[in-house]
């Protein structure tokens, strides 16, 4: 049931990481972009907004980058340790990666991360498989009715 489509594990996580990267990037530009041209006085708008988004837009995408390069990581080491591709991967996966990203907070930050992250990933997880189904019952077989007072051939 798993997307075998997917190159193997190291290269899926350069992937991912470059991804997750451009993703934070184009979202932090958009955001400080945004903010920038709102907080600067109304002739500097342009330079404020400019100034805003080479300051933060590559902090973004670095945190975002460097959030998706460590769940997939984890997810790669999940999926090798319990040899199966199913939601629940992804659900450890974001539990390692909450708890990894907040260690330096201490124990009872690292719990807390790591059990927010795993429940958003469960989230994000049901959700997906919600959909999967739902669009799968809209592309069922229907069988075709057969009109009253005919008879299906004998070799049917």
């Amino acid at each position: 049931m798993g997307d075998h489509s997917r190159d193997p594990c190291p290269i899926v996580v350069l992937s991912d990481f470059g991804g997750a990267y451009s993703m934070g990037l184009i979202g932090g530009t958009i955001w400080h972009g945004l903010k920038g041209f709102r907080n600067s006085p109304i002739g500097e708008r342009r330079a404020g907004a400019i100034s805003a988004i080479k300051v933060r837009a590559p902090t973004v995408g670095g945190n975002f980058g460097v959030w998706g390069g460590l769940f997939s990581t984890f997810d790669c080491a999940v999926k090798g340790v319990r040899r199966t591709e199913d939601p629940f991967n992804a659900i450890i996966a974001g539990f390692f990666t909450g708890g990894a990203l907040a260690l330096r907070g201490g124990w009872k930050h690292t719990r807390n991360s790591a059990i927010t992250c795993a429940c958003v990933l469960a989230v994000f997880e049901g959700v997906g498989i919600a959909m999967q189904r739902w669009m799968a019952y809209g592309a069922a077989p229907v069988q075709p009715q057969i009109p009253e007072g005919q008879q299906l051939p004998l070799g049917a």
